[in-house]
């Protein structure tokens, strides 16, 4: 109990740390020995983070493409991990054995050609590039639900089909109801990864009206970069919707974590 305590202190030092600044005049932020209370409370950093950030529009603009990602690959990852899981047919573990290679080539292989083939369909500065590949499914997570979907009675499914019901419909009123967890485990790393996302918008979105939160704050740091109050509320503008997910999902989070084995 004292290690976790001590632990949970750690981890939690930067982020009280963060939040403290934000709430200090730039003069209190410049202070030696720092003061961790601030003495006024002041919220004006927030208020001119949201507005030098334009952070309505680059929240807007995350949201457009990270939830429908969520959606792509909650969909797609789970139709390929039920039939590697559940359908019996010829050289499934040998296709998943490949599947699982995918994860050994870096990023950087692709990226010209991906690139080249985005640019001839004339998808650059539009968000189909950071969309449609969440559709075709990702190799990590196809890998967390077929270990999820294996452990589920076979019984169920055999009686399902039994009684004439499609593969389609067996996944979608008997499999994925009992999988729920690991869905919403999914989604959430999945939601997790589009929002910190910086590589991706970096290299597609290069107008600045659709940069989202991960660019917008790349942005105001370098207009910024001596303003902590200023930078620290930015911060806690962009994290502070991860922490609320968070806060409302985390019994099935945490469920879904252990019952995928993804504890490790």
């Amino acid at each position: 109990m004292v290690a976790l305590i001590v632990l949970a202190v750690v981890y939690l030092t930067p982020f009280v740390w963060m939040i403290s600044t934000s709430l200090k005049t730039l003069q209190q932020s410049l202070v030696s020995p720092p003061v961790l209370v601030p003495n006024p409370i002041v919220f004006k950093a927030f208020t001119d983070a949201l507005t030098k950030m334009n952070y309505p529009l680059a929240f807007r603009n995350t949201l457009i493409y990270a939830v429908p990602a969520v959606i792509g690959t909650v969909v797609s990852c789970s139709l390929v991990a039920y039939g590697f899981a559940l359908v019996r047919w010829r050289g499934r573990n040998t296709m998943f054995l490949i599947v699982l290679a995918t994860m050994m080539l870096p990023s950087q292989v692709t990226l010209i050609p991906l690139y080249v083939i985005y640019a001839k369909l004339g998808w650059i500065n539009t968000y189909l590039p950071l969309l449609v590949p969440t559709f075709l499914g990702s190799p990590f997570f196809i890998f967390l639900l077929r270990q999820f979907f294996m452990g589920m009675p076979k019984e169920l499914m055999d009686a399902a089909r039994l009684d004439g019901a499609s593969e389609l419909r067996i996944l979608a009123t008997i499999v994925a109801p009992l999988s729920a967890p690991a869905l919403i485990t999914v989604g959430i790393l999945t939601f997790i990864d589009k929002w910190n996302d910086f590589y991706g918008p970096l290299i597609y979105l290069q107008k600045p009206e659709l940069q989202p939160l991960s660019l917008a704050v790349q942005v105001f740091q370098t207009q910024h970069g001596t303003d902590w109050p200023l930078l620290m509320a930015a911060s806690v503008l962009v994290a502070a919707p991860l922490v609320v997910l968070y806060f409302f999902a985390q019994r099935k989070f945490i469920e879904g974590i252990t019952l995928t084995g993804l504890k490790g």
